[in-house]
């Protein structure tokens, strides 16, 4: 970590305390990790990844229940990829790490056709690999770097192009029932990380795969909800507290809850006397 001012030094303290604040809130109101643990962490090269691993590396070391931490990275094989980076740096920490080598970057280049968004195939082979190694490895739980304004996003971009009301929760059981993956970074907001990576000068590995798709859905939404937050501070906010706050008698979903049956319940002994008309 570089040298800082004085000055630098007080910020970055308070958003060090905010951060692991807001993780260790985010651990214990979902029950993420429990005693003995075996936590696969996993390790992108991107700000988030390097900060969560961080935080929890701290939290470990104070935590009140033993649990154990192992960093993976999945190598996709993408062209100039720098394959030294994330184990010189890991080779510093003290926990043990595994590089996985999946070439799935031929298989996107293969299926996807020339100019179309790689990210959707991406994600579910990424997540097959993981899921898999996760696996092998004993890991009880899978902890990603996806942050608030991830699950705000995630939000509106299911809305606007799925049809469907549903986000990215801070836990999560795999479909298969083989997997926890829990996000222990749900409570932080992405500038606070951006910051924080700032200050700890990690060796950022930028993703190539997709190049710059600046029409990407997700690069769009997210252009929405920066322009809603200048305009309203405290907007994102206010519509994550929402996602912890649902009514589903408030929504439409009759597999959430029973419409058909809804009857009004009234005292039959209860009567209003008729008024009596008198005339004068």
């Amino acid at each position: 970590m570089p040298e800082l001012s004085r000055k630098e030094k007080t910020e970055f303290n308070k958003l060090q305390k905010r951060l692991r604040r807001n993780v260790g809130n985010a651990i214990a109101d979902y029950n993420m990790i429990e005693q003995g643990d075996k936590i696969m962490v996993c390790l992108s090269g991107g700000k988030d990844s390097y900060g969560m691993l961080d935080i929890l590396i701290n939290l470990r070391n104070s935590a009140p229940v033993d649990f154990e931490l192992v960093a993976v990275n999945l190598d996709q094989k993408q062209p100039g990829f720098p394959e030294e980076v994330l184990p010189s740096y890991l080779s510093g920490l003290d926990i043990p790490f595994y590089i996985l080598e999946k070439d799935t970057y031929s298989i996107v280049r293969e299926v996807v056709p020339e100019g179309k968004t790689t990210c959707g195939l991406c994600s579910r082979l990424r997540r097959g690999s993981l899921y898999g190694f996760a696996q092998e490895l004993g890991a009880d739980k899978i902890a990603l770097g996806h942050h608030r304004d991830d699950i705000v996003e995630t939000l509106f971009l299911n809305m606007f192009f799925n049809g469907s009301l549903k986000a990215m929760p801070p836990k999560l059981l795999s479909d298969d029932r083989k997997n926890v993956v829990i996000r222990p970074l749900a409570y932080c907001k992405e500038q606070d990380l951006a910051r924080f990576a700032q200050y700890k000068a990690y060796p950022i590995i930028p993703c190539n795969l997709c190049g710059s798709q600046d029409q990407l859905q997700r690069v769009q939404v997210k252009k929405m909800l920066a322009g809603w937050e200048r305009e309203y501070p405290g907007r994102t906010e206010t519509i994550f507290r929402g996602i912890r706050n649902v009514s589903p008698s408030q929504l439409g979903d009759s597999k959430l809850f029973d419409f058909d049956n809804l009857r009004v319940e009234r005292d039959t002994d209860l009567h209003i006397p008729a008024i009596q008309m008198v005339e004068l």
